[in-house]
């Protein structure tokens, strides 16, 4: 083996020369993998959150116990108005239930807000009632509650008039969020406005204590109904849960693999056709075919996890941003899918790297020395 060759500190000396001489390969490169980390943890991170913020605002209700028709979703805004309003007068006279709250669920067209239709005095009555940063309660049929996280996000005061579901309500009250909705109008109102008279989407439960007693005593009024108790359905609220969900968190994934894939394999060809006489030199200077394999995915390991910590980089400024430009909307990034998305675009890269990678190992060094 000749002199020149010197193992391990040949090959990182190359590896940096290379990256230097292409800095603007490299920039694409590792742009490119950033913007898959970025599409990746975004998408996930924007499903979750909304999954995950909306279970804990239904928790703030302060209920024990949700009952719903037959095979209701476990989205309120895909609910429909088919149970008796009598039910959660019926509900409440149960020995085990302290409270019953009858509510209908509404989404504005225009926006998909959900809208709660309540009776005020019942709802509040399940937790210690709705915090007020201003105003009051409702008290005629077109007056509406806003939360301060809607109510800052579209700059609402008391007294501005909004429309929801292509009626105009007049805000009485600015209330803390964390009660369910974003918006509040009384229980008559919103029955009239979908033309369901005396019929409800749910009913929200308090317990005296024993939340399985209150339940069975519930299931014997009406064993039709599906009724959750409210730790069921908050650890339904987990994007990994849902089934609706898995189909695009997964298509989104293998988006950004797919791009991670492409690029590397196109970065690495045009590379392996730019350096192929300079292959040809290391292995006439006794670089194995193992040693070139080991340099080119090794540049491509370095290009990958900067590119990665770019696109972690990107996301977190892009959160903070637009958790100040739209407070409302939630995003939740775990440790778990932060260091995932790495993965993903290593994964990604290698197979893109391999097959050029095992191509440029097997160039006959006399036929690359004679390449122009």
């Amino acid at each position: 083996m000749p002199d020149s060759y010197d193992g391990p500190f040949s090959l990182l000396r190359m590896f940096w020369g290379n990256l230097a001489s292409r800095p603007l390969r490299c920039a694409l490169s590792i742009l490119a993998i950033a913007i898959q980390v970025v599409l990746i943890l975004m998408i996930v991170g924007l499903t979750s959150g909304v999954v995950a913020e909306w279970g804990k605002r239904v928790e703030g209700v302060g209920a024990d116990l949700l009952v719903q028709p037959p095979n209701s979703s476990i989205f309120f805004a895909f609910s429909s108005a088919v149970m008796a309003e009598s039910l959660g007068d019926r509900i409440a006279k149960l020995p085990d239930v302290d409270e019953s709250a009858p509510t209908i669920i509404l989404s504005d067209p225009k926006s998909m807000i959900v809208v709660y239709g309540i009776d005020y005095k019942r709802f509040n009555a399940l937790s210690q009632g709705f915090i007020f940063r201003a105003g009051r309660p409702f008290q005629a049929p077109d007056e509406a509650l806003a939360d301060d996280i809607i109510a800052q996000t579209r700059h609402i005061k008391v007294g501005d008039t909004v429309t929801l579901i292509n009626h105009s309500f007049i805000i009485s009250g600015i209330v803390a969020h964390g009660k369910g909705a974003r918006f509040f109008i009384p229980l008559k109102t919103g029955q009239d406005i979908i033309g369901a008279e005396n019929h409800i989407s749910m009913v929200f439960v308090r317990s005296k204590g024993d939340t399985e007693a209150a339940r069975a005593e519930i299931l014997q009024l009406d064993p039709q109904n599906r009724i959750r108790s409210m730790s069921e359905y908050v650890s339904l609220m987990n994007s990994s849960n849902l089934p609706e969900l898995k189909p695009f968190i997964k298509t989104m994934v293998g988006l950004g693999i797919v791009i991670s894939f492409l690029v590397v394999l196109m970065n690495m060809h045009t590379m392996i056709l730019e350096r192929t006489r300079e292959i040809g030199i290391l292995k006439a200077l006794g670089f194995s075919r193992l040693d070139i394999v080991k340099m080119l995915l090794g540049e491509t390991a370095f290009l990958t996890i900067a590119g990665s910590f770019l696109g972690i980089g990107i996301t977190f400024l892009t959160e903070a941003i637009l958790k100040q430009t739209n407070p409302g909307l939630s995003i939740l990034l775990t440790p778990g899918w932060v260091f995932g998305s790495i993965g993903l675009a290593l994964i990604g890269a290698a197979l893109g790297a391999t097959i050029p990678a095992l191509r440029a190992s097997s160039v006959d060094p006399v036929e690359a020395l004679a390449y122009e």
